[in-house]
């Protein structure tokens, strides 16, 4: 079932945000906190928490960018955020979180975070935060990792921003001894995991991103994902 809801964020404001909970059983369910990618709350993102919660997790999608009314200058703010490791954003986040652990079908015990483009990178950090017990980032920026919970991560390797970023990511979290499952996926670029919208879609697909929906490699990575949550989620 999923459903509009409004939780209070930290200075009061009443947040929007979309919740999906499993129709099956009776929970309390493991949760995820999942940040959407730079386009925003969109269908594409509602059918990804439900294809999750088809899987027996309770997903809440907090909307970021409900604060503001141009959405570049949301997008802006929150990747100065995450530059930062610090913000409104990560604080919204957490009120979020705060939110699912309170909710009597989910196990608060029991919370990851998983992430898109922007979302990723979020992800990402709140790997190191020390509240999550799983993050799966898809496409993030290069970010430091100091600390981190167990961690799928996903790339598309026709995505020229990202080159790399995996190998050094998967190099990193075997230093620190962390649980992970890092994957690049040659015939894929950024966005695979979701179809980017419209206009917008059609100019990612040749730009330096090679945004578009990769069927083949949006199963696989969904499947690997599932498989690393139930091992530790």
């Amino acid at each position: 079932m999923q459903t509009a809801i409004t939780f209070t964020a930290d200075d009061g404001y009443p947040l929007p945000g979309v919740l999906t909970v499993p129709d099956a059983g009776d929970g309390p369910h493991p949760a995820l906190v999942m940040i959407y990618e730079a386009f925003g709350m969109n269908d594409e993102m509602r059918r990804v928490a439900r294809d999750l919660a088809a899987d027996g997790y309770a997903v809440l999608i907090p909307d970021l960018f409900a604060r503001g009314r141009v959405k570049a200058l949301c997008v802006a703010r929150a990747m100065r955020t995450v530059l930062r490791g610090s913000g409104r954003e990560l604080e919204d986040i957490e009120a979020g979180r705060r939110f699912m652990a309170a909710r009597p079908e989910v196990d608060g015990d029991r919370i990851g975070t998983i992430g898109f483009c922007l979302g990723g990178s979020f992800a990402l950090l709140l790997a190191g935060s020390g509240r999550y017990k799983v993050s799966a980032p898809f496409y993030n920026m290069p970010l430091k990792v100091s600390r981190s919970c167990p961690m799928v991560a996903s790339y598309g390797g026709q995505d020229l921003t990202t080159r790399g970023f995996g190998d050094r990511l998967e190099a990193r979290l075997e230093q620190l001894g962390v649980p992970h499952d890092v994957c690049t996926y040659p015939d894929a670029g950024h966005s695979f995991f979701s179809r980017p919208p419209g206009a917008l879609g059609a100019m990612t697909k040749y730009s330096p991103f090679r945004a578009e929906y990769h069927a083949p490699t949006a199963e696989d990575a969904h499947r690997r994902i599932v498989a690393f949550f139930r091992e530790h989620l």
